[in-house]
């Protein structure tokens, strides 16, 4: 049996989690809870328009988009990521997340309403400023946002992350990697396509 090469992101992925993580735990609680109250100013404004806005059950070293969610105006969805199981696309469901995940993450119950988010706050491991995105690997938010844009729904996309996750040199890209709109973080907006 063949062993797959190792991906030039594969080193990247590894150094900016290990980046995050180490970042993420030096803050104290109110530190990080200030950080993304700051990321949650910087984004709000650029969330106006959107009907449902996708956000994510957080990880423990990533940045909350909760602060956002939270703050969302009448008329405006939250919805999170849901699988069915290990092996189906990633869709949205309505908030909250309550239940685990096939990872043990928590997401919304299966039995909430699937929607189709037109704006998705996605989360980072390492992205560069022209919005070339290193998640963690598994290219559930390549292939579900792939798979709204081939069915001819729009989409705005805003990566959210730690400064430290924001990279001033280029990253590798894979023909099917979805490019970032924007990306946020507490200090920074960055907008990725004009």
């Amino acid at each position: 049996m063949a062993v797959p090469s190792p991906s030039p992101k594969d080193a990247l992925r590894a150094a900016a989690l290990q980046a995050r993580r180490a970042f993420a735990r030096s803050l104290a609680a109110d530190t990080r809870a200030e950080l993304e109250a700051q990321l949650a100013e910087r984004v709000l404004t650029h969330v106006l328009t959107a009907r449902v806005i996708a956000g994510y059950h957080p990880l423990r070293d990533e940045i909350s988009p909760y602060p956002i969610l939270d703050r969302l105006i009448d008329g405006q969805r939250a919805v999170l990521p849901s699988f069915a199981d290990r092996d189906a696309r990633m869709i949205w469901r309505e908030a909250p997340a309550t239940e685990p995940s096939p990872w043990g993450i928590l997401q919304p119950p299966l039995a909430h309403e699937a929607l189709a988010p037109d704006l998705v706050l996605v989360p980072l491991v390492m992205a560069d400023r022209r919005g070339t995105r290193i998640g963690h690997g598994k290219g559930h938010y390549d292939r579900a946002l792939a798979h709204l844009r081939d069915g001819g729904h729009e989409v705005y996309t805003i990566g959210l992350g730690w400064d430290v996750q924001v990279s001033d040199t280029p990253l590798p890209a894979d023909p099917w990697d979805q490019r970032l709109d924007a990306i946020a973080t507490p200090r920074e907006w960055i907008a990725c396509r004009t």
